[in-house]
C-alpha cells in the first residue's frame, strides 16, 4: 500500500514552480502565475506525445500524472501545479499523496469562483469528454454549495478550434519571433465559422437559465471572447486560470517559500513532442511573448497495465 511521502520542513524559495498539461492549454495558467509573481522561476512541460488526455481512460492518465509530477519534483521544483482539468481529475488526489512538495490542480479553484459568482445558482461548466465524465466540477461545486444545479457539457471541439487557431492564427500581426499577440487570435477566433461552431457546441446550455459558465479546460480562456459573445452579456465566464495562480501565492506565501521580491526568474519549457519549433510557436503566441528556453522531454515507456498488459501477454 502506497503511503505519503513525508512533509519537507520547507521550501526552497529560489527553487522553480512546475506546471504542466498535455499540451499549450496549460500555458493560459502558466501566464497568469507568471503575471501574478513575476519574480518566480517557472518550469512547463507540454505533454504532445500523449496529447489530447481528454478521450483517454482515467487510469492512463493518471499515471502521466504520477509521472510528470515525478520528473518535476526530481528536477527541484517547490511546487507543481497541475495545469489541466482532465489530469486534476484523473491524478490530482494521487499525487498529493504521493509527493512531499504541494500539488495544486485547476478544478478547485475554478468550481470556487464559480460557486460565489452564481446568483440564480445555476452553473454550466464546458469540458473535454474526460472531465465531464469524471463528474469532478459536479462534485466540487457541490462541495461549496450543495443547492448548486450543475449542467456539465463536453466540448472537445472547442480544443480542436484552438488548435486550429494556434496553426493559422497567428498570420495577423505575427512578428519574426514567432508571437502572434493574443488580440491577433481573438480575431481568427471571431470569424463566422469559428462562431457557428462555438453555437453547436454550446447549444446543450440553451434552456438551462445559468448564470454562470466555468471554462473546464485551460485551453478555452483561448476562446473566452467568442464563448462571450455566444453565451451574452447574462452569463459570467469563470477560468480556472486566475484563481489557480491566486491559490500558488497563498500556499508559497503561508510556507514562506515566495522567491524574494527582484529576483530574476528563469522560465523554461519543455514538450515531450517530437516537433520543438511547432510547440515553441504555438506556446509563444498563447502566451504573446516568445519562449526562449524550449527543449525536447524524453520520458522513458510506462509499462502496460490492465487488458493491455494481458493482450500483450496473450501475443
Amino acid at each position: 500500500m502506497e503511503t505519503r511521502a513525508p512533509s519537507p520542513p520547507h521550501l526552497a524559495a529560489d527553487a522553480p514552480i512546475g506546471l504542466f498539461d498535455s499540451g499549450y492549454g496549460g500555458l493560459t495558467v502558466l501566464r497568469e502565475v507568471a503575471a501574478l509573481l513575476p519574480e518566480e522561476s517557472l518550469t512547463f512541460v507540454g505533454d504532445s506525445a500523449r496529447c489530447p488526455y481528454g478521450p483517454k481512460p482515467q487510469a492512463d492518465v493518471d499515471r502521466y500524472v504520477q509521472q510528470i509530477c515525478r520528473h518535476l519534483v526530481e528536477a527541484g521544483c517547490k511546487l507543481v501545479v497541475i495545469a489541466c482539468n482532465t489530469a486534476t481529475a484523473a491524478g490530482l488526489a494521487h499525487a498529493q499523496q504521493a509527493f512531499s512538495v504541494p500539488i495544486v490542480g485547476v478544478v478547485a479553484p475554478g468550481a470556487r469562483a464559480a460557486a460565489h459568482t452564481t446568483r440564480s445558482r445555476r452553473v454550466g461548466v464546458i469540458a473535454t469528454e474526460g472531465t465531464v465524465a469524471s463528474g469532478v466540477y459536479t462534485e466540487a461545486i457541490h462541495h461549496m454549495d450543495a443547492g448548486i444545479e450543475v449542467f456539465p457539457v463536453a466540448t472537445p471541439r472547442f480544443v480542436e478550434m484552438v488548435e486550429q487557431g494556434l496553426s493559422l492564427g497567428a498570420g495577423d500581426g505575427e512578428g519574426e519571433d514567432g508571437a502572434s499577440g493574443g488580440p491577433a487570435l481573438a480575431r481568427l477566433m471571431m470569424q463566422p465559422a469559428f462562431e457557428t461552431a462555438a453555437r453547436e457546441c454550446l447549444a446543450p446550455l440553451e434552456g438551462c437559465a445559468i448564470d454562470t459558465l466555468v471554462l473546464g479546460c485551460t485551453h478555452f480562456p483561448l476562446l473566452q471572447p467568442l464563448i462571450a459573445k455566444v453565451m451574452g452579456p447574462g452569463v459570467t465566464l469563470v477560468s480556472s486560470a486566475e484563481e489557480t495562480a491566486l491559490d500558488v501565492r497563498e500556499i508559497l506565501g503561508r510556507r514562506r517559500a515566495l522567491a524574494p521580491a527582484g529576483r530574476q526568474p528563469v522560465r523554461a519549457f519543455y514538450t515531450t513532442g517530437d516537433d520543438v519549433g511547432s510547440f515553441a510557436r504555438f506556446g509563444s503566441r498563447v502566451l504573446d511573448t516568445p519562449m526562449d528556453r524550449v527543449g525536447h522531454l524524453t520520458l522513458p515507456p510506462l509499462p502496460p497495465t490492465g487488458a493491455a498488459r494481458d493482450e500483450r501477454r496473450a501475443r
